[in-house]
């Protein structure tokens, strides 16, 4: 007769780290003792201080990731590890381990792919407006672009189950990783779920990676090569519109002296709006093939991530397949 067999599921707990020392031991004990069965890694982002050292000592698997930069870490951390559920978190203790079981919970309960924790207090991110004007200008881009998935799409603390980090095709190099990450899950529309945690603040002395302007233009050239690669007619239906309206801005004044003259004096704006038009055309043209080419490797995507065992925690061990089995042939393995 068949059985279920109720399997713990392997957890592992990811951390990037670049110049944690002060923080990084607090956060692996936390962890360690909020989810006990859990391996810890710790993935130094070659840190100029005493990170790997002190996460070692507390317990936790460093390895070392020499090309710089979190997405370059995430996209390691994802083709290393194996097991059923990943939850991924700063070190520098922004994040509170406690509050790790609340995402693992609904990632069983609601069978999502990934769980995001949502920041209450990000406003105060040692206190720098510009991290917080930042947020609420990219968040509101990203539901008018991508969809209303998400409300914070730079949180870093997460939960995804084993079919999401096995199929995620990670490009990012750096803090636009998380971008990256809700960008796949909406455009495969995965099972997805956010829950508000609070957002602590940085101890004293320890000071946010992020910069403001850099960052945040690298964040908004990938919104844009995001939106290039999943809705090119999009894209660069924006770019034919903008060109067609140049092409009768500059084209209408010189069409309405020629019906009144029967002249053409102004040949160079005819030549600049002609051209427009053709730019208009060809950009028109381009994101309409581009889009069933989008729809193409969506596809591919979806077929992966499906083909990618879920690492559920229920799984179906069945016996006695051998006697039901037709002779000669080779009972099939749940």
């Amino acid at each position: 007769m068949p059985h279920e067999v109720r399997h713990e599921p392997a957890i592992a707990v990811l951390l990037p780290c670049y110049n944690e020392e002060l923080t990084i031991a607090e956060v692996v004990r936390r962890f360690r003792e909020t989810l006990p069965s859990a391996a810890i890694y710790v993935y130094d982002n070659n840190s100029r201080d005493l990170t790997a050292l002190k996460a070692r000592a507390a317990g936790a698997i460093v390895i070392r990731e020499p090309r710089q930069g979190k997405g370059n870490v995430v996209r390691r951390m994802f083709a290393d590890i194996d097991a059923d559920i990943y939850l991924m978190a700063d070190g520098d203790g922004t994040y509170a381990p406690e509050d790790a079981p609340q995402l693992i919970n609904i990632l069983q309960t609601e069978r999502c792919d990934m769980v995001v924790g949502t920041r209450r207090g990000v406003a105060d991110d040692a206190g720098r407006s510009g991290h917080a004007f930042g947020n609420r200008i990219f968040n509101s881009l990203y539901k008018r672009l991508f969809g209303t998935d998400f409300t914070d799409i730079f949180s870093g603390y997460r939960a995804f189950s084993r079919r999401f980090v096995k199929s995620f095709p990670a490009v990012s190099g750096g803090f636009e990783i998380e971008t990256e990450m809700s960008v796949h899950a909406s455009q495969l529309k995965l099972p997805v779920s956010e829950i508000a945690l609070d957002y602590g603040r940085r101890p004293e002395g320890s000071s946010s990676k992020l910069s403001t302007y850099r960052d945040g233009a690298r964040i908004l050239w990938m919104f844009a090569m995001l939106m290039k690669e999943t809705q090119p007619l999009r894209f660069f239906g924006a770019f034919a519109i903008l060109f067609l309206a140049s092409s009768l801005t500059l084209m209408t004044p010189v069409l309405i002296e020629f019906a009144q003259t029967g002249l053409v004096p102004r040949m160079p704006t005819w030549v600049l709006s002609v051209g427009l038009l053709l730019l208009s055309m060809l950009a028109m043209v381009t994101g309409l093939i581009l889009d069933s080419v989008s729809r193409g490797r969506a596809e591919q995507k979806r077929i992966f991530y499906l083909s990618v065992p879920s690492g559920r925690i229920e799984r179906r061990e069945r016996t006695g397949e051998t006697a039901k089995a037709e002779p000669g042939k080779t009972p099939r393995a749940a």
